[in-house]
C-alpha cells in the first residue's frame, strides 16, 4: 500500500472525468458559468484505466467517479466495463446528481460493474432545489433515484450539503425520505475551498467525517493531475511513461492538513 510521509495509507482515488455539469449549483460554480475545457484537453477512458490500473498496482482498491458530473460525458458505462477487471481493484462507485440517471443509463452502470452510487441530494423542497442548483428540477432528481434502486444498487448514498439556512425541518424530511426508501442519508458540512480572510491555517470540514489525520485518498482531474488534497493546489502531471512515479510523487507531497485551494473550482476536482 501506498503510505505518505505522516503514516496514512492511501488506497482511495477518486477520479474527475469531466468538468461539465448539467446544473449550477451555488456552492459548485459561479451563476454566470465557467469556460470548459475542451474534450481533447480531457484524459481518454483508456487513459484513465492506465492511471487506475497503475495506482492499483500499487495498492489502491477502491475508485470513485466524479465530474463535473460524471453522466455529462457519453459513454461513461464503457469507463467502468474498462475499469471492472483491474486486478485488485474491490470497488467502483460514483457520485452524480441523478438527474441523468435514466433507467436504462442505471441499468448500462449495473452491468457494466459499477457497485454503489451517491446522490446529491440537498433539499426535498422543489423551489429550494431550484435556487440551489439554479436550473434543476427535483423531479428529475427523484426519478434518478429511484431508477438506482430499480437497477438493483445497494448502499444507496445521498448526499445532503448541509448550509446555515437549512431548517431542522428539511433534515427531518429527509431523514424520513431516506428511511423510508432504504437510503443511506449522508450530511456534508457547507464549505469552500478558498480561505476567508478571518479563517486560520486550519482546514474547513472536508467532504466527508474522515479528519486529515486519516485522510486515505488523492485525487486524478479530468486534465490529467494527481491532486493529493482537495484543499491544496499541490497537483502532480501525471506522466504515461510512468505513471507510478506520479503517484508516489503524489502521496510524497500529500500535506498533513490542508488549507486551501486556488487553482481550481470544485467543479474541476469532483469533490
Amino acid at each position: 500500500m501506498l503510505v505518505d510521509a505522516y503514516g496514512r495509507g492511501i488506497d482511495y482515488l477518486r477520479v474527475s472525468v469531466t468538468d461539465r455539469c448539467n446544473l449550477r449549483c451555488v456552492y459548485c460554480m459561479p451563476e454566470e458559468g465557467v469556460a470548459l475545457r475542451r474534450h481533447s484537453e480531457l484524459l481518454s477512458y483508456e487513459q484513465i484505466a492506465a492511471v487506475v490500473r497503475a495506482g492499483a498496482g500499487l495498492g489502491l482498491r477502491r475508485v470513485r467517479l466524479t465530474g463535473g458530473e460524471p453522466l455529462a460525458r457519453r459513454g461513461i458505462e464503457d469507463l467502468v466495463a474498462l475499469l471492472r477487471p483491474i486486478p485488485g481493484l474491490r470497488e467502483i462507485t460514483m457520485t452524480t446528481n441523478g438527474v441523468l440517471l435514466t433507467p436504462q443509463m442505471a441499468r448500462k452502470l449495473r452491468e457494466a460493474g459499477l457497485d454503489r452510487v451517491n446522490i446529491s441530494l440537498d433539499t426535498l423542497d422543489p423551489r429550494r432545489y431550484a435556487q440551489l442548483t439554479r436550473v434543476g428540477d427535483i423531479a428529475a432528481a427523484l426519478a434518478g433515484i429511484e431508477a438506482a434502486i430499480g437497477a438493483g444498487f445497494e448502499r444507496i448514498k445521498i448526499n445532503m450539503v448541509v448550509f446555515e439556512d437549512t431548517t431542522p425541518r428539511e433534515r427531518e424530511e429527509m431523514d424520513e425520505f431516506c428511511r423510508r426508501r432504504g437510503l443511506v442519508l449522508q450530511t456534508i458540512r457547507h464549505f469552500t475551498l478558498a480561505r476567508r480572510e478571518h479563517e486560520s491555517m486550519h482546514p474547513p470540514v472536508c467532504d466527508r467525517p474522515l479528519p486529515c489525520d486519516r485522510c486515505d485518498r488523492l485525487r486524478l482531474t479530468a486534465d490529467g493531475f494527481l491532486k493529493p488534497c482537495l484543499h491544496s493546489d499541490i497537483e502532480i502531471p501525471v506522466d504515461f511513461s510512468d505513471i507510478e512515479a506520479g503517484f508516489i510523487a503524489a502521496v510524497r507531497a500529500k500535506p498533513r492538513e490542508g488549507t486551501s485551494c486556488s487553482g481550481r473550482t470544485m467543479r474541476e476536482i469532483g469533490g
